[in-house]
């Protein structure tokens, strides 16, 4: 079940990059049904006379030997519920996949019966409701088709079968059965006609597209049959137990009413499970809440951009509008205190808007010093908007109460900042190209280098002359009473500003200490990312993003930039530090756009998967965190277009969904299985229930009928067994929002 958020909604399914193929049939009628047969042989021959003369052959009995009472539970391919299984299944068909497709109609139901329909059924029963299985937890009562046809294995009428259809060896095999009372197997029997739509053979295989424009024959590895139960868990929730029962020999009791004695079923197999209480809102219906204000009418734009609402006037004009306006792009009026002592109010808002943020003017600064240049004065108004100011703010503070970060600042500024004055002071490394400098450069002590240098300049072929001539002037020099005069001229620590303007120095400078280097701007990038902020700051007023709501917000990049200079500004000695400081903005990219969710969703069904779309290409998050217990935040690097909330991934299985309806799918053309609407309109299924109570499906008794209303639905007289199949799987829900 889709819904969209549009003005005029399209259910809308996303087909998934689907690596099986899932096709129904009908059914599996064999050529020769289980049973004891015999083959006659007779001759005519005409004698000399011309007269005919008949030759009878010896008969030659043969037996087509399929289960009966019992079968192999290894040929059990899946059950959902699984057995043992606990959760909520009120909405949910039991079912059973079996691995020999022609189970079900390997032998026929009764005399008159149509081939189509089934021997067996699935049928569903709760507690209190079995006399000899009061706890639903599959108790049988087993002995041989012997005792069981004779009425020794307790009271129930056994199946009627014929005694020539049962082999001698067939008395002995060991059964299990089950006693169900009258009224109760007159309430949750179904109709031979509804057993048909009840049991249909599965085919998961490899895509079709290899086969397009044909119709490909049913791998026979592949197929399954499936036999579907009637009836529906409590929704008050309790034990359960299924049985998939042999209905052959009680065919008369199934049009009419069963022995006043109840019936004793051989039981094929069985399995229990515990159904939840139902408390009456799933995630179909909180999916809906949160794109309705009714159930039907999507809700409208402004309604899911994160802000506080606001009641306006029919043309508000001057301060008002202006308050207007500002509260629509998401801030809220908050008291302020000036430095004056004076009371005032003030506009605040954080990184994420409601509408995309007014471009800023270029900053006379590469950066903010002070949260002061970052207050924005509505000098006509009086009053301020604090919003970059508060970032920076923000940013200062959590890098003061981060230890790590702080000192992985200062060693960082410290190790660059000596080596921008190295540079600075030393011609010969200047005079280098960038490409030739590296990072040992920076960090290697110089004199060490002086040293090598005076042991390799001079003569190559006598090495170190220059050293040797040094130390052969040294001794008259000093006895001269001769001493160095000239000092090598020291350049100003200022030049080392200049630096950094150099083609490839600032890359290089990063090196410097790039342990401590990365570390700052890993702590950086978890700011852009808005790791390191609270709920509070992203949503200043609780009344933006109440209870049971989603919100969709975009990113201001100007809020972020004041919270990472925020963040740098600590320990800014002087205006060599602030300029080294531009060497760690260049991190990662700020998110564009975001979704906050706060619903009992994000607790109750933890891996929902959300889906993000620009155009036709999938948005991945560069951000999916929890707040709290019922806040979810998705962060993505372009703004998006669409938005899904979709179920977590379960098995194929048959049901409703949570608000009373089912997908209608295609039957046929090239797009059989794709979603075309949901049904019925209005939602609403208990209308194909059968009277009584017990959550039983009416098919396609009298009174409103599940199979007749479908059918009508697709404009046919009468789908198929398959088809019902297909209208009935329980998909996954999901909820579509997309913008205008």
């Amino acid at each position: 079940m889709t819904t969209t958020s549009d003005p005029t909604p399209q259910p809308r399914t996303t087909a998934p990059g689907a690596e099986h193929r899932t096709r129904f049939f009908d059914h599996r009628i064999p050529s020769l049904y289980a049973g004891r047969y015999r083959i006659d042989n007779r001759q005519t021959l005409k004698d000399l006379g011309g007269a005919d003369r008949v030759i009878d052959a010896t008969p030659q009995p043969f037996d087509v030997v399929q289960p009966r009472f019992s079968f192999d539970p290894t040929g059990i391919n899946a059950q959902f519920p699984v057995p043992d299984a606990v959760g909520s299944y009120s909405q949910t068909l039991a079912h059973i996949n079996l691995d020999a497709p022609g189970l079900p109609w390997n032998r026929p139901l009764g005399a008159g019966q149509p081939p189509a329909v089934p021997w067996m059924a699935l049928l569903l029963f709760r507690e209190d409701e079995l006399p000899e299985d009061p706890d639903a937890v599959g108790l049988v009562t087993a002995g041989t088709v012997r005792r069981l046809l004779d009425g020794g294995l307790g009271a129930g009428e056994p199946p009627a079968l014929p005694p020539e259809s049962l082999r001698p060896d067939e008395y002995e095999e060991q059964c299990a059965t089950v006693l169900v009372p009258q009224a109760l197997f007159d309430a949750v029997k179904p109709l031979p006609v509804e057993m048909g739509y009840l049991a249909h053979l599965r085919e998961g295989g490899r895509p079709d597209a290899t086969r397009a424009g044909t119709d490909p024959e049913p791998d026979e590895g592949e197929l399954n049959a499936v036999v579907v139960a009637n009836r529906f868990p409590a929704a008050a929730g309790g034990r359960h137990v299924v049985h998939l029962v042999s209905l052959e020999g009680f065919d008369r009791y199934l049009t009419g009413p069963a022995p006043a004695k109840g019936v004793r079923l051989v039981s094929l197999a069985s399995w229990s499970f515990t159904t939840e209480p139902d408390s009456g809102v799933g995630f179909g219906d909180l999916c809906q809440h949160l794109a309705t204000t009714n159930g039907t009418t999507p809700r409208p734009a402004d309604e899911l951009r994160l802000r506080v609402p606001a009641a306006a006037p029919a043309n508000p004009a001057g301060p008002q509008k202006e308050a207007l306006d500002r509260m629509a792009g998401g801030a809220v009026a908050l008291p302020q205190r000036l430095e004056t002592g004076e009371r005032t109010l003030a506009f605040y808002r954080g990184p994420l808007t409601a509408q995309p943020a007014q471009t800023l003017p270029d900053p006379a600064a590469t950066r903010l010093d002070s949260p002061g240049e970052a207050l924005i004065y509505l000098q006509q108004y009086g009053v301020f908007d604090t919003a970059y100011a508060a970032a920076f703010t923000t940013g200062r503070t959590l890098a003061l109460a981060d230890a790590e970060f702080r000192t992985a600042l200062l060693e960082f500024r410290a190790a660059a900042r000596a080596a921008a004055r190295r540079l600075a002071s030393h011609p010969e490394l200047a005079a280098r190209s960038a490409e030739a400098l590296t990072a040992g450069h920076l960090t290697a002590p110089l004199a060490f280098e002086a040293f090598d240098r005076l042991l390799t300049d001079g003569d190559t072929r006598s090495g170190g002359a220059r050293l040797v001539q040094a130390l052969d002037q040294a001794g008259p020099q000093l006895r001269d009473g001769r001493r160095r005069t000239a000092a090598r001229a020291r350049r100003s620590p200022g030049d080392a500003r200049a630096v950094l303007a150099q083609p490839g120095v600032a890359a290089l400078l990063t090196q410097a200490a790039p342990d401590t280097f990365a570390k700052v701007t890993a702590w950086l990038d978890a700011l852009r990312r808005l790791e390191l902020l609270s709920l509070s700051h992203l949503v200043p007023d609780p009344r933006a993003l109440p209870a049971e709501s989603i919100r969709f917000a975009y990113l201001d990049a100007g809020w972020v930039r004041a919270a990472v200079d925020g963040a740098l500004s600590i320990g800014v000695g002087h205006a060599l530090d602030a300029d080294l400081n531009a060497l760690a903005t260049g991190g990662g990219p700020v998110p564009k756009c975001a979704v906050l969710i706060s619903s009992s969703l994000v607790p109750n069904w933890p891996n929902t998967i959300a889906t993000a779309y620009r155009g036709t290409n999938t948005v991945e998050p560069v951000r999916d965190a929890v707040f709290g217990l019922e806040t979810r935040l998705l962060l993505y690097p372009e703004v998006i277009d669409r938005f899904e909330l979709a179920e977590p991934p379960r098995g194929l299985c048959f049901g409703i969904g949570d608000v009373g309806t089912i997908e209608l799918r295609e039957i046929t053309g090239d797009r059989i299985g794709h979603p075309k609407g949901e049904f019925p309109q209005p939602a609403g299924f208990a209308r194909f229930l059968r009277p009584g109570g017990r959550d039983v499906l009416n098919v396609d008794g009298t009174g409103d009928a599940l199979l007749p209303a479908l059918s009508h639905a697709h404009g046919v007289a009468r789908i198929s067994s398959a088809q019902f199949a297909l209208q009935l799987i329980n998909a996954p829900q999901a909820q579509t929002f997309s913008r205008p």
